[in-house]
């Protein structure tokens, strides 16, 4: 059964929408406009206009972005106007401002709701963030089959990290009756939709089954996104008895731990 959510207007109590809109308008920016690039420019402009879209990209670019200083406090003033114009994908980054404390104070209950309102606007990050939230029980109670449901609801509608989590579920049998087939199928999709984690544990279940040029084919594709915790698993792999071997391959993985100032994983 897809997650029914209730709709934005009976979830919001009263006044809340008002209160979203910021004090003043952003300024604009220090930096010099003429030395971006055209695609910014035209983001801003549209952002300028009113189109909630870009009023979200260039939220995002305020907050990490090497034609500007980082200036996260005005990235959420954006994320504030799209927001209260209905911009679910708004909602979600203002659920990560809360979550992560970009331009305002780490407030992780705050996040959950924000990012429960994203996903009642159909925003799939939105879907995806609340069911981390509701998974690991952070800014409220854990419930692991809401979480399931979320992640199924935004896997069946091409959500990448939304398919590895799924996955997992069925994998581990968390939920849902475990079906080691149907798991295989999810991290697959979830690998080529262009999930590292599911790029990972796809080759992981390849190198379970003597696939192991396949196995190392998604490993590459895995290694620049990848964080220190798939690195070290994917080091962890290779030093397996009978794994493929690929020297430039985890040469390059440990380049990327050097580089995170990450300490190899131990030989198994």
């Amino acid at each position: 059964m897809i997650l029914q959510l209730p709709s934005l207007r009976t979830a919001f109590p009263t006044g809340l929408l008002k209160r979203l809109r910021p004090k003043k308008k952003p300024a604009r920016p220090t930096s010099r406009q003429a030395d971006w690039p055209a695609e910014l420019q035209e983001i801003y402009a549209r952002a300028l206009k009113g189109h909630t879209l870009q009023q979200v990209l260039w939220g995002k670019a305020l907050l990490d972005s090497i034609w500007m200083p980082p200036d996260p406090q005005q990235a959420r003033e954006w994320f504030l106007i799209a927001a209260q114009a209905g911009e679910g994908a708004a909602h979600n980054m203002l659920g990560r401002c809360a979550h992560f404390g970009w331009g305002d104070k780490r407030d992780l209950a705050q996040a959950r709701q924000h990012y429960e309102n994203a996903a009642r606007l159909g925003d799939l990050w939105g879907y995806y963030n609340l069911g981390i939230c509701v998974l690991r029980g952070l800014g409220g109670a854990e419930d692991r089959n809401q979480a399931f449901r979320l992640f199924r609801h935004a896997a069946l509608r091409g959500h990448a990290k939304s398919m590895n989590l799924l996955a997992r579920f069925m994998e581990e049998g968390w939920e849902t009756p475990r079906n080691p087939q149907a798991a295989l199928e999810w991290y697959r999709r979830a690998a080529t939709g262009g999930d590292y984690r599911g790029q990972h544990n796809y080759a992981t279940a390849l190198l379970a089954m003597n696939c192991g040029g396949e196995a190392l084919f998604w490993w590459r594709q895995a290694v620049e996104e990848a964080t220190p915790d798939i690195l070290l698993a994917m080091q962890r792999s290779f030093s397996k008895p009978g794994a493929p071997q690929d020297p430039g391959l985890q040469c390059r993985v440990a380049q990327r731990l050097s580089n995170l100032a990450v300490a190899p994983a131990p030989s198994s």
